[in-house]
C-alpha cells in the first residue's frame, strides 16, 4: 500500500514539475518577444558554459582559471540581464521556475537523498484522506466551534461554568497555533469524560496546523501501540509500518488521542513514555487526550511517565454535562 501511494504522488509531483517548466518557459518567450536583447544576452550566457565544459575537458590543468573568467562574463551579464528586466517593469525573478516546495524543488526529496517535509505531509494528507478524517476535518474546526454549546452556570464545585472553562481552553488551542513554532516547550494534555469536546478541539488544533503545511499525525492510542507492534515485530508491510513509525518521532505535532484505551503492560508503557519523551527532547509538540484523570494516569503508567506528562505538559480539565446527550 505504501509503494502504491508513493508511486501515486511522485507521478503527481513530476506532473508539476512539467507543468512549471511549461509555464516558465511561456514567461520567457514573453519576455524575449517584449525584450530581445534579453534573450541575446541568455544566449551569450549559454555559450559561454559550453565553452568553458570544452575548455575543461581539453586541457583540465587550467580548470580554476577558465571556470573564473567564464564566471566573471557570466555574473557581468547577469547584472545587465537584471537591468534591463528593472528598466522594462520584470521582476528579476519572472523567468525563474515558481516552485511550489524550493527545498526539494518539487522533487519531494533533499539533496541528500532524505524525503522533503512537503512529500511527508502529501503522505501523510493521502493516508487522511484514506481514513475519510479529511472530511471530518471539514466539519470540526476552530470555524464550526459552538462555544454556546456548553452550559454558563455553575457546575459540580468548579470554579468556572463550561462555558468559561471552554472559553479559556479554546484561547490557550489558538494561542498554541499561533505560536507552534516557537521553541516554547509547549504539550497539552485534555482530559476529562467522554463527550465534552476533548476530540472536537484536537481536530481544531489538527486543521488549523494542516491548513499551515505542518506534519501532523492524530492517532489513537490503541492504534499507536498496534503500528509499534507491527514496526518491532516486521508484520505485514514492513516499510509502510517504518515510515509510519518514524513519524511518529518526527511529525510537527503528534496527538495522542483516548490514552488509555490501550492495553496497559509494561511494553506499553514504556513505547508511550519513548516516544513522548523522544519528542520532548526533540522539541517536538505533543496533544495527549484522555478520558482518565490525572490520579487515574499515575495509576495506570509509571510514575516516570506520569511525571513527564506533568510536568512537560499544560493539563488542561474539560467538565460539564456530555455533550452527545445535549444534542
Amino acid at each position: 500500500m505504501y509503494k502504491d501511494i508513493l508511486k501515486e504522488i511522485s507521478i503527481e509531483y513530476e506532473k508539476k514539475r512539467d507543468r512549471k517548466l511549461r509555464e516558465q518557459m511561456m514567461r520567457k518567450e514573453k519576455v524575449y518577444r517584449e525584450v530581445p536583447a534579453i534573450k541575446k544576452i541568455d544566449e551569450e550566457i549559454f555559450k559561454i558554459g559550453l565553452t568553458m565544459s570544452k575548455s575543461i575537458l581539453n586541457n583540465p590543468d587550467n580548470y580554476k582559471e577558465v571556470a573564473e573568467k567564464a564566471k566573471q562574463k557570466i555574473e557581468k551579464l547577469k547584472m545587465e540581464k537584471a537591468y534591463l528586466m528593472t528598466e522594462s517593469n520584470i521582476p528579476v525573478d519572472y523567468m525563474d521556475i515558481d516552485y511550489d516546495c524550493y527545498l526539494c524543488k518539487d522533487t519531494g526529496y533533499l539533496e541528500n537523498g532524505t524525503q522533503c517535509n512537503c512529500l511527508k505531509q502529501a503522505l501523510v494528507s493521502r493516508a487522511y484522506k484514506m481514513s475519510n478524517i479529511e472530511n471530518v476535518l471539514k466539519k470540526e474546526n476552530f470555524q464550526t466551534f459552538n462555544i454556546n454549546l456548553f452550559k454558563d452556570e455553575p457546575f459540580e464545585n468548579e470554579l468556572l461554568t463550561p462555558r468559561e472553562n471552554m472559553q479559556e481552553i479554546v484561547g490557550i488551542a489558538e494561542g498554541f497555533v499561533n505560536n507552534f513554532d516557537e521553541d516554547n516547550g509547549e504539550n497539552l494534555l485534555f482530559y476529562g469524560t467522554t463527550g465534552l469536546g476533548k476530540t472536537f478541539l484536537c481536530n481544531c488544533i489538527a486543521k488549523s496546523l494542516l491548513d499551515k503545511n505542518k506534519i501532523v499525525i492524530y492517532q489513537t492510542a490503541f492504534t499507536i501501540l498496534e503500528l509499534i507492534e507491527k514496526h518491532r515485530f516486521k508484520k505485514d508491510g514492513a516499510e509502510s509500518h517504518s515510515k509510519e513509525y518514524d513519524l511518529l518521532f518526527e511529525a510537527d505535532l503528534l496527538i495522542i488521542d483516548d490514552l488509555g484505551t490501550e492495553v496497559a503492560n509494561t511494553f506499553t508503557n514504556a513505547e508511550i513514555f519513548n516516544i513522548v519523551n523522544t519528542r520532548i527532547l526533540a522539541g517536538k509538540k505533543t496533544i495527549i487526550s484522555t478520558n482518565l484523570t490525572p490520579k487515574e494516569i499515575s495509576e495506570i503508567y509509571t510514575d516516570r511517565v506520569f511525571s513527564r506528562i506533568l510536568d512537560k505538559f499544560i493539563p488542561l480539565k474539560f467538565y460539564g454535562e456530555d455533550l452527545r446527550f445535549e444534542k
